[in-house]
């Protein structure tokens, strides 16, 4: 714990792979950070070079173990009193990195903080349809924080309290097709091994149930239609992955 006179210090943290379209615009908003840490599993653009160019701390994994041991990595090379986790398509406006510095000198504070992620989806910004609010715990104290072991879908915790900061982050998360098509293949396939692992079964039929439930869902209930053509395309990209995800779980020919 901090004595009333000093200053937290705070570690950004991320794990990259093939992120030199989005990385220069996120360190760029990360500038108020004491540190930047950066585990790259086996770029093979010019990720590490930017990073390092842009005076982060850049350590090689190549092997691949998930979102959350990877995450895990960035957490345990962090040197700070605070850790800050934010992906490569992810973005600290100045207003919350003002939040940011004024939560890091509130003593005896939460011991952690939610971020409100306003998500886009073909440079449309999503407010409906189960995107928003996108509430993720991303700020903690290091002593205190770990990451779950999920392949993906994995999350922050902390022992303590939990807070609330208030500004908005930008998340960048689908910019084009290809972007969409990739992040479905990646996302239903880890999603469909940590099912498997689990004990838990798929199958084409279920998957086409949990596909048309959630559709129906996100557009319908929760109002995605309100968000226009980015809202049906949104609900629809969520269906598919959840229809990949069920269907290969546990496929055999």
């Amino acid at each position: 714990m901090l004595s009333a006179n000093q200053v937290a210090s705070l570690s950004a943290i991320i794990i990259t792979k093939n992120e030199a379209r989005d990385l220069p615009a996120c360190l760029a908003s990360l500038s108020f950070c004491d540190e930047i840490v950066v585990v790259d599993s086996g770029s093979t653009d010019a990720t590490v070079t930017i990073a390092e160019a842009a005076g982060c701390r850049v350590l090689i994994r190549s092997e691949w173990a998930g979102f959350g041991v990877q995450k895990q990595r960035a957490l345990d090379a962090a040197t700070s009193d605070w850790v800050l986790s934010i992906d490569a398509d992810e973005r600290i406006p100045p207003a919350l990195a003002t939040e940011i510095r004024a939560a890091l000198a509130t003593a005896d504070g939460p011991a952690g903080y939610r971020v409100n992620r306003l998500n886009t989806f073909l440079d449309k910004p999503l407010r409906h349809g189960g995107w928003y609010p996108d509430r993720h715990l991303r700020l903690a104290r290091r002593d205190v924080a770990r990451f779950t072991p999920d392949l993906v879908h994995e999350k922050l915790v902390v022992d303590g309290a939990v807070g609330e900061l208030s500004t908005e982050m930008p998340h960048l998360s689908y910019v084009d097709f290809d972007e969409v098509l990739d992040k479905q293949r990646r996302y239903a396939l880890s999603g469909a091994a940590q099912r498997q692992k689990s004990g838990r079964k798929g199958g084409v039929g279920r998957a086409a149930l949990r596909a048309v439930w959630l559709f129906f869902r996100l557009y319908v209930i929760k109002r995605g239609f309100l968000d226009g053509r980015a809202g049906f395309l949104a609900a629809a990209a969520n269906a598919q992955e959840m229809f990949w995800r069920y269907a290969a779980t546990g496929w055999k020919p």
